[in-house]
């Protein structure tokens, strides 16, 4: 379904997530989920509430719903229009309906750096908040000062975002990196703790472990195309104790 204009966009999502809407109390979303049973997926389960971020062509998020069977407890966005994401990869509709269909809510032109602010999200709080290789685009090479600035920026960003949207009890943001040079220059840990953040966990990341899983370069003539990820973790972020004194 494309959506003529932005106001009717706005007015299906508002409708689609009415009953999601989180106010510290266990909404009927959550009694289901209560429910079920638990699936997991790695480090996810069907019981948690999450978000997954600047999803290129979804297949992560599709990846975690074929596992859950469900896809009720998820909301995945794009910073992508609708239309963009159908140009630039082969199975983004597709993966989109699919999605849809296993009730997940799909979110299009979220922006990481202000999603706290979005309509609907800012009404939400989440158990897991998922971006795997934040990443600007390929503007420069890998390991010029302006590329890593620019993406130790959007990083920052997200942290700060991510941190308004987490649920204060076990809450976690996820962020798959890749190690090594240029990478450790981002700073992602320092970036963390300077905001409130603990870093709780450092785990090996394998695309292996996520079957149909496909990382996208997203950017440029070559969006649809995978890149190398080579040695790379996911890092698990809480909330610092400060932040509940």
């Amino acid at each position: 379904m494309v959506m003529e204009n932005e106001e009717e966009y706005r007015e299906v999502i508002i409708e689609s997530g009415k009953d999601q809407e989180n106010d510290g109390t266990e909404d009927e979303d959550d009694d289901d989920l209560d429910r079920e049973t638990e699936k997991w997926m790695k480090h996810y389960s069907s019981k948690q509430r999450i978000l997954l971020v600047g999803e290129g062509d979804l297949s992560f998020s599709i990846c975690l719903a074929r596992a859950f069977g469900s896809a009720r407890n998820m909301v995945a966005t794009s910073l992508d229009t609708q239309e963009d994401l159908a140009k630039k990869y082969s199975y983004g509709i597709g993966n989109v309906r699919e999605l849809e269909e296993r009730g997940c809510l799909v979110l299009y032109k979220v922006d990481a750096h202000q999603m706290s602010q979005h309509f609907f999200l800012k009404t939400q709080r989440f158990d897991r908040i998922v971006f795997n290789f934040p990443h600007v685009g390929f503007l420069y090479p890998e390991d010029n000062n302006c590329q890593i600035k620019l993406n130790k920026t959007l990083v920052k960003g997200f942290l700060k975002n991510a941190k308004m949207l987490l649920r204060k009890q076990g809450g976690e943001i996820h962020v798959s990196h890749k190690k090594g040079e240029p990478y450790d220059r981002w700073n992602l840990v320092k970036k963390a703790e300077k905001i409130g953040l603990v870093l709780h966990e450092v785990v090996p990341f394998s695309r292996n472990d996520y079957p149909g899983y496909c990382n996208k370069r997203a950017h440029g003539s070559l969006a649809d195309a995978p890149f190398l990820l080579g040695n790379c973790s996911t890092y698990k972020f809480r909330l610092s104790p400060n932040q509940f004194a």
